[in-house]
């Protein structure tokens, strides 16, 4: 396990490092979403050797549009695919955002930290600025100090280690600018946390080509119907740009639906796989039927355990509220230090 260089920040005697990441509600839950992150999270609760500690972001989801009233819908489904995907109140803490006001509190101090042209050259912000002006719609600025949120999400619980993707390396990076500068000017409060560094599976949407997305309507959901899975990918998933008619023979190197399979199917019938694409020997249908076949195989149990779930809401928020219980404990000891260092509270 990497150690931190830095000798501004000791960890507590005997305990584990502890990671931080975190989810935005914004809709449902995508294939992209649970093999890109969510997979990594469960696998990093399980393993021992971190403390995990996991947010679902929604402060962060109210810096775009959204509609109040489906909110607490998307927090719960949210907690719900998590818990059916392995997490539990047992091996994380995991809670709300907003069931923690000293998020919003740590925020505004490192707002004093970061300078307003490290935020302009933010990529994120100049994405989502872009579309909200092609859509004629006003620039608010949680949206410009979203990355001084995220770093106050992180710095809150002295994260040490934050497993991302690289969409989000540029705000790590400024998360860890701010914790260097607030310890050069007040003490060793907070760690500089670092890229934890996974086995995160990037899967493209439907068309191939592009991230996958609800906005995009090229995904498919976490807890969708195997009828819809099997649609979907037959009709929709990119097919193999060389096959043109069915006797022509494909590159499973460059095949989006082969590269599917390596995520989804089994390795043992991957060679298989390949040389009936490669000589021809079925049409992409098949090839997508049976893709289809496998991922409805790996997500059922997922869909089992989140159906249960769904019928016992109070079970899951008894969860996200002892998370955010023992998030505050952790929350409140860093504000009580950020104060007594920064000379706010009377000695």
């Amino acid at each position: 396990m990497e150690e931190l260089t830095s000798t501004v920040f000791a960890r507590r005697q005997g305990a584990r490092p502890r990671i931080f990441s975190g989810m935005q509600p914004t809709g449902e839950m995508h294939l992209g979403n649970y093999m890109g992150a969510l997979v990594n999270w469960v696998r990093l609760a399980e393993s021992g050797d971190y403390e995990p500690v996991y947010c679902i972001v929604d402060y962060h989801a109210i810096t775009m549009p959204y509609d109040r009233d489906q909110m607490q819908e998307r927090i719960f489904n949210m907690a719900v695919v998590m818990l059916a995907s392995g997490l539990s109140g047992d091996n994380c803490t995991l809670f709300v955002q907003s069931h923690v006001p000293e998020h919003t509190e740590l925020a505004w101090v490192l707002s004093s930290m970061t300078m307003m042209g490290r935020l302009q050259n933010m990529t994120q912000f100049k994405d989502k600025s872009a579309r909200l002006e092609e859509k004629n719609e006003g620039i608010n600025a949680g949206l410009f100090t979203y990355p001084i949120l995220q770093a106050a999400d992180i710095l809150l619980y002295k994260g040490e280690f934050v497993p991302v993707g690289e969409d989000q390396s540029q705000h790590l990076e400024l998360s860890r600018e701010v914790a260097r500068r607030f310890n050069a000017s007040f003490g060793p409060v907070f760690p500089e946390p670092r890229t934890l560094h996974t086995q995160a599976t990037r899967i493209l949407g439907l068309d191939g080509q592009s991230k996958m997305s609800k906005s995009l309507n090229n995904h498919i959901a976490v807890l969708e119907s195997p009828e819809s899975v099997t649609q979907k990918l037959t009709r929709q998933a990119m097919s193999d740009p060389a096959r043109k008619r069915l006797s022509d023979p494909g590159d499973p190197d460059i095949c989006y639906v082969y590269g599917l399979h390596r995520i989804f199917s089994p390795a043992a019938d991957l060679p298989r796989i390949a040389q009936q694409c490669r000589e021809a020997q079925r049409g992409c249908f098949h090839c997508k039927k049976e893709l289809a076949d496998n991922v409805n195989a790996l997500m059922e149990p997922v869909r089992q355990r989140a159906q249960d779930l769904s019928r016992r809401p109070d079970d899951v928020w008894d969860i996200l509220l002892s998370g955010a219980a023992r998030a505050r404990d952790m929350a409140r000891q860093t504000m009580e230090e950020v104060r007594s260092v920064m000379g706010l509270v009377r000695k």
